[in-house]
């Protein structure tokens, strides 16, 4: 199944797995069907949020603490491509997975041009209003003329590869839901390394700093976009391999009934996605109450919590894949195990690697910066993202399975309640009470402890499998 090596992460994966299989946890056949799937966006993750990290190492070395953040008072806006392309392209899986599982592949197309016209068409607004008014946009939550001017530069410029990150969204989604998620990886872990390579010549070579930064991100955004098209359109990609899934150039271009399918399962998914994405702009403000070192290191600290995030790119979207397969030959008792061992597989690795990283907590913020005001801020901040980011493996958890079933509206109440309602209170009380940074490592728990809650509740009931009879391309049978 996996071939004759091994590499590092499926080392890891397999053995957590068997380990859990042993103790009677999971099932030991789903373990290695979950582990093929997930790894490779597991690798897409580590890539991806490393060459985030590396730009705000590269441009704290080569500028200091206020283009740290900067990046980061632009990097809620530039999270909205994911917010939005996120959103269409998890009701992409959803019917893609669905209809590859039940042989639909006239289907799969149609699916495929929707996703994609819909990411466009709620991005390219998105990519002109930053390029017109990045300061101030950044103004609405920076602090400091020096940081509020590197985000305004990083933000226009960066803005411009919105609407390509958002269709690389829709073609990953696409493939993983045609249960090929190497491609993927490939692809995108490839524009990381491009990625950084770029921004590495740019920052430091010509000394373009946080301008450095975005261009490189936006080449590199380019370059995946088009080689997701070319892959797509010609069934194969030239040293990556063939497509599972092909569209036509012809055609027609938009189905409405499946377009309708994908807004109404993509809607809740953009919308929890805006509310997460949404609700760092009114937290960054708050954190730049405390001033610029107490933002720097609570970037930082939000930096680590996406690298140890990244198993969620992997288990959430095998989880879709595989219970959407599932669920579009209606063996709904086959989706339910696939779901239940899946959450269990990813509790485990979250657990495993929150303690790692908490182990070796000083030494991985003295690689983001080394000075002695920021430091103590750092280690402070990361040992509270440890134990945030295990809820976030219950979230992509439990959210897998209510993708792929259409079920999309539990998780948009939990963000919502999670960040709105507990999170930015309790992260203000820091600054009117003698709590300081302390409120600051609470809200990073509760802002994940209140939506993983309210997501398993909804999975738990098992509902889910009900409303994807809705979506389904064919009767169940199970």
């Amino acid at each position: 199944m996996f071939g004759i090596s091994l590499n590092p992460i499926q080392r890891v994966l397999l053995a957590i797995g068997h380990l859990l299989a042993r103790l009677d946890v999971i099932d030991r056949r789903r373990v290695h069907r979950t582990t093929r799937l997930a790894w490779p966006r597991i690798v897409t993750g580590l890539a991806r949020m490393s060459k985030s990290a590396v730009d705000v190492g590269m441009v704290g070395v080569a500028v200091g603490p206020a283009a740290i953040a900067g990046v980061g008072f632009a990097s809620p806006f530039w999270g909205l491509a994911f917010a939005l392309g996120g959103g269409v392209a998890g009701g992409t899986i959803s019917l893609v997975s669905q209809r590859y599982g039940s042989d639909r592949h006239y289907e799969l197309d149609l699916a495929v041009k929707a996703s994609a016209l819909l990411a466009a068409a709620i991005t390219l607004p998105l990519a002109a209003l930053f390029w017109i008014a990045p300061e101030p946009l950044i103004s609405l939550v920076g602090s400091g003329g020096d940081s509020i001017a590197y985000g305004a530069t990083y933000l226009r410029v960066v803005g411009l590869g919105v609407p390509f990150a958002a269709l690389n969204l829709v073609g990953s989604r696409t493939l993983v839901g045609a249960d090929d998620a190497r491609i993927p990886m490939v692809l995108r872990a490839g524009g990381a390394v491009i990625n950084v390579g770029l921004n590495a010549v740019l920052i430091f070579g010509f000394g373009f700093g946080v301008l450095g930064a975005a261009i490189g991100t936006v080449v590199a955004n380019v370059v995946v976009a088009a080689a997701f098209a070319w892959g797509l359109v010609a069934g194969r990609l030239p040293f990556v391999g063939a497509f599972p899934v092909t569209v036509s150039l012809s055609g027609p271009y938009l189905d409405f009934p499946i377009a309708r399918q994908l807004v109404d399962i993509g809607t809740p998914l953009v919308l929890t996605n805006v509310a997460r994405t949404g609700g760092q702009f009114p937290l960054l403000a708050i954190v730049g109450l405390f001033g610029p070192n107490v933002v720097a290191a609570f970037v930082i600290a939000q930096r680590v919590r996406a690298l140890m995030d990244t198993p969620g790119w992997g288990f959430s979207l095998a989880s879709s894949s595989l219970v959407g397969q599932a669920l579009g030959v209606g063996a709904e008792r086959r989706a339910e195990g696939y779901a239940r061992d899946v959450l269990r597989f990813a509790l485990a690795v979250y657990l495993l690697a929150a303690l790692l990283v908490g182990i070796f907590s000083q030494p991985i913020g003295r690689v983001f910066v080394d000075d002695p005001a920021v430091l103590p801020l750092v280690d402070d901040l990361i040992y509270a993202a440890c134990v945030s980011v295990v809820f976030y493996g219950v979230i992509g958890g439990a959210t897998g399975p209510l993708r792929a079933s259409g079920d999309t509206r539990w998780p948009l109440y939990g963000q919502a309640l999670g960040l709105y309602v507990f999170a930015l209170p309790i992260a203000y009380l820091g600054t009117v009470t003698p709590l300081g940074v302390v409120a600051l490592s609470l809200a990073l728990v509760v802002e994940t402890l209140v939506p993983a809650l309210v997501t398993y509740y909804r999975f738990d009931t098992g509902r889910w499998k009900a409303v994807s009879r809705s979506y389904r391309p064919g009767p169940a049978d199970d």
